[in-house]
């Protein structure tokens, strides 16, 4: 009768950050994920069963736990640690054609972007204009015209009333998305051309109506676009600043060509603390929360906002949920092939160094649950790492180029990568696997964003035309 007996051994669940669910406890060894989602349902006391993917020691269990500690040859003497982590309810479905090629841009399209409600994009471009794109139809909608250089980056604000786009020549115009007309005239400040723009969170501030542009120049500049002018410049860096963020908590996040990540309070910009430990460059800044910052108030259902009060509540709800108990983590990368994670509001100090990239690092971002980091580097590679803890987790290989840009699925099931190889890949990050390959762009792909509705993929590069892809 010996094997029939089933062996229990003893286990301690954990949320992703480490707290302790209740008790160790004994669990039978033929007990698989199913099994455990009941008990973690149960001991949260969860009245609609939500989803739960689990890890023991950083990979994922898809098997019943005797298999698991077989397989992997560990003691049952010792407490299992479990750590179980929420899953997206909904699920999207895998994008895997093209559905438009759009002619339009008479350069190359430098970037894209899906408004937060997942409704309307956008595109910047070297011919010196933003386009608006109706999705429904997938035709242009607007061409706004009024730069005199490339259009090097643009930036919706998170309650979808405004667009800003930054020049080369240092030149930020704010649109009306509605009409496509300029709201006003160009806001002049920089002296050089504009890096980066981020709009102060919705939670913080309704309707939103500040943003802050990075430059070249070596200053960030918050503007006001009641007033229509900039209302603070935060100047300290020595060389170009590559990237901004605007927090979850208020403050301002910089990097730059000087090596440091300088943050900053927003009412007077004073310099709160500096993040030094690059040997090169910083050329990406990734926040945990940047999901839900972007799209504010809007999630993948499509519900509608009267008010900006309504809207201001509903996005603070999201940010202090997704957000839960822990600090706002930032990932940094650089030049110097390395990436550091941050929790800026406890330390100045990393709190891990991410090392594995052969070349620089040109582009990092966190997944919708903040559980991932996604990175893009020259070396041709995609890399996947824990977001909470910063540990390396898998490469994505495939790409025979340089990887310029990455975007998550809205479920933070799917990774989009687009190259100099002219190709997009899509990447399933259980499986760690290539799960689409899209070719088509007759040329480098500089550009790529998921909507956050989930339904569709843009991007854009070199070959002039934006391409929507759909499931």
């Amino acid at each position: 009768m010996e094997d029939e007996t089933v062996n229990n051994v003893m286990c301690q669940f954990t949320d992703p950050e480490g707290t302790p669910l209740g008790a160790p406890l004994y669990l039978p060894q033929n007990a698989g994920p199913q099994q455990l989602q009941q008990i973690v349902n149960k001991l949260l006391n969860n009245e609609e069963k939500l989803p739960y993917a689990f890890f023991i020691s950083d990979l994922e269990l898809v098997v019943p736990l005797e298999t698991y500690l077989q397989k992997n040859k560990v003691s049952v003497e010792k407490v299992l640690a479990i750590v179980y982590q929420p899953q997206a309810i909904f699920r999207i479905r895998p994008v895997n054609r093209c559905s438009a090629t759009i002619a339009g841009h008479a350069e190359a399209v430098l970037s894209v972007a899906f408004s937060p409600d997942g409704r309307q994009l956008a595109s910047g471009s070297g011919d010196t204009t933003v386009r608006l794109w109706d999705l429904s139809t997938q035709t242009p909608m607007f061409t706004c015209t009024g730069h005199k250089n490339w259009v090097l980056c643009i930036a919706w604000s998170p309650d979808g009333k405004h667009l800003v786009s930054g020049s080369k020549a240092g030149e930020l115009q704010c649109w009306d998305p509605q009409t496509g007309k300029p709201s006003g005239n160009p806001l002049v400040g920089h002296k050089k051309w504009i890096t980066g723009i981020s709009w102060e969170p919705v939670h913080l501030n309704a309707p939103c109506h500040r943003f802050v542009s990075a430059s070249k120049d070596g200053d960030a500049r918050i503007w006001d676009i009641s007033l229509r002018k900039s209302v603070i410049c935060l100047s300290g860096h020595t060389l170009a600043i590559t990237c901004v963020k605007w927090g979850g908590d208020g403050v301002i996040y910089t990097g730059s060509q000087d090596c440091t990540i300088k943050v900053w309070e927003t009412s007077q910009g004073k310099l709160i603390r500096e993040l030094k430990g690059h040997g090169h460059w910083v050329n990406s800044l990734a926040l945990s929360t940047e999901y839900v910052l972007r799209t504010g108030a809007f999630d993948h259902t499509g519900k509608t906002y009267s008010s900006p009060e309504e809207m201001k509540k509903v996005a603070l709800e999201r940010y202090n949920k997704m957000k839960g108990n822990a600090p706002e983590r930032l990932v940094s990368g650089s030049d110097d092939f390395t990436m550091f994670l941050w929790e800026p509001a406890v330390s100045k100090h990393p709190k891990t160094r991410m090392t594995g990239h052969q070349q620089l690092v040109n582009h990092v971002y966190f997944s919708p649950d903040g559980q991932w980091v996604a990175s893009a580097s020259f070396d041709k590679s995609v890399k996947l790492w824990n977001g909470i803890t910063g540990k390396f987790v898998a490469a994505f290989r495939g790409h025979v180029g340089p990887v310029y840009q990455i975007s998550w699925s809205a479920d933070s099931r799917l990774l989009l990568s687009g190259s100099k190889d002219s190709t997009l890949k899509i990447w399933d990050i259980r499986t760690q696997k290539l799960k689409q390959d899209l070719p088509g762009h007759a040329d480098e792909v500089f550009a790529v964003d998921w909507s956050p509705d989930g339904e569709k993929v843009a991007s854009g590069g070199k070959d002039r035309v934006l391409k929507l892809w759909m499931g």
